[in-house]
C-alpha cells in the first residue's frame, strides 16, 4: 500500500511539474534576427529623401524582468542612407552601420509584444553613387556616430520564431552641416536558439 500512495504522490508531482513548466509564460533567451530596411533621412525636419533599400542581421539576447516585460539588447549591422532623384539623376548614399539598440519589451499577452528603447550606432563604411547624364566626384563626409529611439512591436510563436516591425527616429546629426538625421524602418524575422 505505501508503494502505491509513494507512486501516486510522484505521479502527481512530475504531472504538476510538467503543467507548471508548460504553463510558463516566458523564458530568457538569445537568438539572431534579420530582415529588410527601408531608410531615409530628414533634413532639416522638412521631409524626408527617398528610401534606400537595404538588409540588417544581427544577435539578440532577451532577458525578463518580470512576467510582462524584457529587456533585449541586440548587436546588428545594418543598411541604411537615401537617395535623392531629380530630372538629371539618382545620388546614393549608402551607410552602413553597426547598431547597438537597447530595447524595454511588453508582452500585452503571451505571443504580442511592444518595444521601445535607446540606440546607438557606429559608421563603419559610406559610399555615394551618382547614377545620371553627369557624373559627380563629389564626397560627403557623413559623422560615424549616430543615436536615437526605436519603436515597434511583432509577434512571437511559443517556439521562439519571431516577426517584427521597428520605426528608428535618429536624433544624431548625420552631417556637421544642416539637420539631416536618420529614420529606418525595419521588418525582422528572429530565431531563438
Amino acid at each position: 500500500m505505501k508503494y502505491i500512495y509513494r507512486t501516486l504522490v510522484l505521479l502527481v508531482g512530475i504531472v504538476t511539474s510538467v503543467n507548471a513548466q508548460n504553463t510558463a509564460t516566458h523564458q530568457s533567451n538569445a537568438g539572431i534576427k534579420g530582415g529588410y530596411n527601408l531608410a531615409a533621412v530628414s533634413f532639416d525636419g522638412d521631409g524626408e529623401t527617398g528610401q534606400r533599400q537595404g538588409f540588417h542581421i544581427g544577435v539578440y539576447g532577451e532577458s525578463f524582468i518580470s512576467e510582462s516585460f524584457s529587456i533585449q539588447p541586440e548587436l546588428m549591422y545594418s543598411q541604411q542612407g537615401y537617395e535623392i532623384k531629380d530630372a538629371n539623376g539618382t545620388f546614393t548614399q549608402k551607410l552602413n552601420y553597426i547598431n547597438l539598440p537597447l530595447m524595454l519589451k511588453a508582452y500585452p499577452s503571451k505571443n504580442f509584444f511592444l518595444e521601445a528603447g535607446p540606440q546607438i550606432g557606429l559608421a563603419i563604411s559610406h559610399k555615394e553613387e551618382y547614377d545620371g547624364l553627369f557624373s559627380s566626384s563629389q564626397e560627403y563626409d557623413p559623422n560615424n556616430f549616430d543615436w536615437g529611439m526605436n519603436f515597434g512591436g511583432g509577434f512571437k510563436t511559443n517556439s521562439g520564431i519571431s516577426l517584427g516591425v521597428r520605426y528608428h527616429l535618429g536624433l544624431g546629426d548625420l552631417y556637421d552641416e544642416g539637420k539631416a538625421q536618420n529614420r529606418v524602418w525595419q521588418f525582422s524575422v528572429g530565431f531563438d536558439l
